[in-house]
């Protein structure tokens, strides 16, 4: 099975697909400020409601962006340290309507890019230093 996240919104969406291609589940949950606290929870609980595991993972896929810098830095974070800690494919994909096929596609070919990079879509707002 491959897990999908997207967490580009306050509202984070997990997708199960199996090996071959078939959406399995999907799941919304309205994170607001306790993404980084509860998202590992609801990832395991979306698991073992639809009978899975993260051991039947066989790859992690993730929304790269662009969106929220503080939603993708979390959901990057745990599909990257999921890809790692169990040895399986992690790929992202930025844009539009389809990029969870197209991530299922990349990962059906066996591909990895062993680490996920967010797009933000835009230059960072820094703000100046106080004098």
């Amino acid at each position: 099975m491959y897990l999908g996240l997207r967490t580009d919104s306050p509202v984070v969406e997990m997708y199960l697909y199996s090996v071959d291609g078939e959406r399995i589940a999907f799941a919304e949950w309205r994170a607001d400020r306790g993404m980084a606290k509860g998202l590992l929870l609801h990832i395991e609980t979306f698991l073992k409601t639809h009978e899975a595991e993260f051991t039947l993972l066989k790859g992690v896929f993730v929304f790269a962006g662009p969106g929220s810098f503080t939603g993708l830095r979390i959901g990057i974070t745990v599909a990257n340290a999921l890809s790692y800690s169990l040895s399986v494919p992690v790929v992202g994909a930025c844009g539009d309507d389809i990029w969870a096929a197209d991530c299922v596609s990349r990962l059906q070919r066996g591909k990895n890019d062993r680490v996920v990079v967010p797009f933000y879509g835009a230059a960072p707002r820094i703000t100046q230093p106080k004098k």
